[in-house]
């Protein structure tokens, strides 16, 4: 499972920022995450790809939150100075993003890169072609 998450976590890397500052989440069905082998595998799975990218990962998984299973890994490297203003101005258009819908403000919502419905699809594309 690490192996095919690894591209998945690397293009969640803002772009221009060296592979810094990715973050990645999946919300699952908690029969689907029980199916892959529970939250902890599915963490550990996360976990071990983000090390492969050289990240300091930090990760969170919760089972039956009202999103059912929730898995996130995200890097907390100390970005380097070159890497900032592009890491920080990403994170900042996502947290535009989500305050648009949030807030219910008119018009269409900011161009976002990597939504969780769209991780999540990934996530599931890329595990079933890892799968006997």
């Amino acid at each position: 499972m690490a192996e095919a998450l690894v591209p998945l976590l690397r293009r969640s890397c803002p772009e221009n920022a060296g592979g810094y500052g990715g973050s990645y989440q999946v919300n699952l069905g908690d029969e689907e995450a029980i199916g892959l082998g529970g939250v902890e595998l599915i963490r550990a799975a996360m976990r071990k790809a983000a090390r492969q990218l050289g990240w300091r990962a930090t990760t969170l998984g919760m089972i039956g939150t009202r999103h059912g299973t929730m898995v996130v890994v995200s890097d907390n490297r100390e970005l380097p100075e070159e890497h900032r203003a592009v890491v920080e101005a990403a994170m900042n258009d996502k947290m535009r993003a989500a305050l648009h819908k949030v807030w219910g403000e008119p018009g269409p919502v900011p161009v976002q890169r990597g939504s969780v419905p769209l991780m999540t699809q990934e996530f599931r594309a890329a595990i079933a072609q890892t799968s006997p």
